[in-house]
């Protein structure tokens, strides 16, 4: 927020403290506005949306603390400053636990005044981006926004709508690349938990030594390096949400500790005796099944059924190839975006060759594959030579042909919607999605002599 267009309002039965304030701030570009009273200041609150509000605390009927708490409940979101006489650290004290920004304490200077006024705006600046941001990532969560229509993925949404407001741990199962991580984050931005944190881990990647540590956070000297008290990331995820990706790898050691808090739903530092309570859902995800490591003692059981409440299997994008189109034009809109280029569609032979390719890394790879041709093409198409030789290697073992002859890109194009048709079972509607087309473009293709 720029402080030009910051709205003021000044609350104090002194009118010589009014006309001075007014002044001073009116030069800092702030438009102020004036109340010689609680009540008169509460009459503007409900015509204008005021930024910052100045209150003295010893007023006549309605006192700085009435105003305080009033402004509080009437706009939350305004910063209310509040101005104590000297050596009231009380009532200071009061106005900071009843949602004050901060308090001034007379006599002030001037420059004090607009210092704290520009705190006040800077803290409410971040506020607003850090809850718009929010609004983004829930947006971005949203099951709709999620790319896959084909029936395993259905399956997958309504699992994730059935769960996602529950207390229940949830693991889920898929390849790498796969995109757990982003059902995970769906589940947990569809949920009550929206607001608060998000925090992923991948397990593989936790030194062993440390892994209980980064989990549970230590105290003070727990061991040689323990120089200060530190949080683990389950207490950063509090009242949130804590992704364990590759819960797999999790020590022996660290699954006992991670089962006692799925049970207690309270943790205990390295090195300390203080049990912390901690309100924080676990989603975990592996790629392997988890089975075969119980039989061999490297996965606790008893842990396994905590967290196995819920499962969701993520198929592999080879197994679900309607996907493919739709996955392809999704990463293109937004990497010819990010990358601001005008690359607008893929020809039916690019396509084709995308849709055949086993993607032995799914969707990771298919996101990669499309940023890279994004890059790399100087037209508004993405042709097949803008592809990797993998994929033409392997498409020509499993039979693919370009055709015999020579054709004119209209007829190529519109042999690859009939075939789009007849996959679909003539449905225009699904065949359109799968093309990234609407269906005005889809009649036109057809028309075509």
């Amino acid at each position: 927020m720029d402080s030009p267009s910051a709205h003021l309002l000044i609350v104090d039965d002194d009118q010589i403290t009014l006309d001075l304030l007014r002044e001073v701030l009116t030069k800092e570009g702030y438009q102020v506005y004036t109340a010689l009273s609680g009540e008169e200041a509460l009459a503007l609150g409900m015509d204008h949306l005021f930024d910052v509000i100045i209150t003295d605390v010893r007023m006549g009927k309605m006192d700085g603390m009435e105003v305080l708490k009033s402004f509080k409940k009437m706009s939350p979101d305004s910063s209310v400053i509040v101005i104590t006489a000297f050596g009231s650290m009380d009532t200071a004290i009061e106005a900071i636990r009843e949602g004050a920004f901060d308090y001034i304490s007379k006599p002030f200077r001037l420059e004090e005044i607009k210092l704290t006024v520009k705190r006040a705006l800077e803290q409410r600046r971040i506020l607003e981006e850090n809850k718009l941001f929010r609004q983004e990532l829930v947006e971005k969560y949203q099951i709709k926004n999620v790319v896959g229509r084909s029936p395993q993925m259905l399956q997958v949404y309504k699992t994730i709508a059935k769960v996602a407001d529950s207390k229940s741990t949830i693991l889920i199962y898929g390849e790498r690349g796969t995109g757990k991580e982003l059902i995970a984050r769906s589940i947990h931005y569809n949920s009550h938990r929206n607001h608060r944190p998000f925090i992923p881990v991948d397990c593989a990647s936790l030194v062993e030594t440390l892994m209980e540590s980064e989990l549970f956070g230590h105290v003070r000297g727990a061991f040689t390096g323990a120089h200060s008290t530190k949080k683990g990331l389950i207490e950063e995820a509090d009242g949130g949400t804590l992704f364990l990706d590759e819960v797999g790898n999790l020590s022996l050691t660290v699954q006992a500790k991670l089962l006692r808090f799925l049970q207690e739903h309270e943790i205990k530092r390295v090195g300390g005796t203080e049990s912390i309570k901690v309100d924080v859902r676990i989603i975990a995800a592996t790629n392997q099944p988890l089975e075969p490591l119980i039989k061999a003692n490297q996965f606790r059981e008893d842990l396994f059924d905590r967290l196995n409440v819920v499962s969701i299997s993520l198929p592999p994008l080879r197994e679900r190839k309607a996907d493919i189109p739709l996955l392809a034009n999704y990463f293109l809109r937004r990497f010819s975006q990010e990358i601001q280029k005008n690359v607008s569609h893929f020809s039916p032979e690019a396509l084709d060759l995308l849709t055949q390719y086993s993607w032995p890394g799914n969707v990771r790879e298919l996101e990669h594959t499309i940023e890279r041709a994004v890059i790399l093409t100087n037209r508004p198409v993405i042709l097949p030579e803008d592809l990797p030789k993998k994929i033409f290697e392997e498409v020509k073992e499993t039979g693919f042909k370009f055709p015999e002859k020579l054709l004119p890109l209209k007829e190529i194009e519109k042999r690859y919607v009939l075939k789009v048709l007849e996959e679909t079972g003539g449905n225009k509607k699904r065949a359109a999605e799968i093309l990234g087309i609407d269906r005005t473009t889809l009649y036109r293709i057809l028309e075509k002599e």
